[in-house]
């Protein structure tokens, strides 16, 4: 590993402000991601600027109903929080499929939300990688591919996002808060993320330097009745190969309100606005489940070891829909 200078920050303008004068630095919260790529040699920054202590821990109620969630609160407590459990179940237990206990202790929302793809051409640095060097190649496209991406890849990078909490922001139509040396900003989860295209190296549309300070939900009845289903080759604390938020309402038997979003099968959480389209005003019913899915899947473009993800997706969104309705008509 790099050596590197060590800066604990109890202020947020003296954090963004290191990152600003040195581009060379890194923020460090829980470090359950950047201190495993400072190993491997795939993250080397110089300073890491230690931002656990900032004021930003604390999940709060806002004026229109909705919740700000810090972005040095934990998983744990998040995951625990009675507001988020109570009007957010999806983004529970999304949090609680994500990892072990240990690790929900340490790692943080902000950190989350900044995970780099777990690819394994990505983390060996002996191989190539457009994500870590771009213009050097993507071997997984003929190689290793099997947990890649279906949707919204490129001829540059098949890698997968990982992150189970995000998955479920983006259902809630989450809005990320971020400070800079120019001041604040807000980044909607739908433009958080940056399509891979041609550029897989940038992967969110945060400015240079800037530091996550929090992520507000709005408040969202249908979030009420709502679940997370992950599906992993073992059976705890394994990165998903599928996974599906979803959140139902109906009245008089039609769906009324929906909110719908696949982890695992693109370089970003993908929400599945196809699908919602498709849902709103529609019988709640196996058939229109099905057809919903199907309609979002048309834009699927699976490689020769990772097209069974297009019938597992299919039959996630169908189950959970299925759940979801049967519960509401209870």
């Amino acid at each position: 590993m790099r050596e590197f200078g060590y800066r604990r920050v109890l202020d947020v303008r003296d954090a963004v402000g290191l990152l600003d004068a040195d581009p060379d630095a890194r923020y460090l919260a829980g470090g359950t991601n950047l201190v495993d790529l400072m190993k491997t040699g795939v993250e080397r920054p110089g300073r890491l600027v230690d931002v656990r202590e900032l004021p930003l821990d604390r999940v709060e109620s806002t004026p229109d109903g909705g919740l700000r969630i810090g972005a040095t609160v934990t998983n744990s407590d998040l995951a625990a929080h009675p507001d988020v459990r109570r009007r957010y179940p999806m983004l529970t237990q999304a949090v609680l499929a994500g990892a072990s206990g240990q690790l929900r202790n340490m790692a943080t929302v902000g950190g989350n939300l900044l995970q780099r793809t777990r690819c394994a051409y990505f983390t060996d640095t002996s191989l190539p990688c457009n994500k870590r060097n771009p213009g050097s190649g993507c071997p997984a496209i003929r190689g290793e591919h099997h947990n890649h991406a279906i949707l919204g890849a490129s001829g540059q990078c098949v890698a997968v996002h990982p992150s189970d909490m995000a998955v479920a922001l983006a259902a809630l139509d989450a809005v990320v808060h971020y400070e800079t040396a120019e001041g604040p900003g807000t980044l909607p989860l739908d433009a958080f993320y940056l399509p891979v295209g041609d550029t897989p190296h940038r992967e969110t549309a945060l400015p240079e330097g800037a530091l996550i300070t929090g992520v507000s939900l709005p408040p969202a009845p249908v979030a009420a009745r709502s679940r997370y289903r992950k599906v992993r080759e073992r059976a705890s604390y394994a990165f998903a190969i599928g996974s599906v938020a979803a959140a139902l309402d109906l009245h008089d038997g039609t769906v009324s309100a929906v909110r719908l979003a696949y982890g695992a099968v693109a370089s970003r959480p993908w929400r599945a606005r196809t699908a919602e389209r498709t849902l709103l005003g529609a019988p709640a019913n196996a058939e229109t489940f099905a057809e919903a899915a199907d309609a979002e899947l048309a834009a699927a473009r699976p490689l020769p070891h990772n097209a069974y993800k297009v019938t597992l997706m299919r039959n996630l969104t169908v189950a959970l829909l299925g759940e979801l309705a049967e519960e509401a008509t209870r």
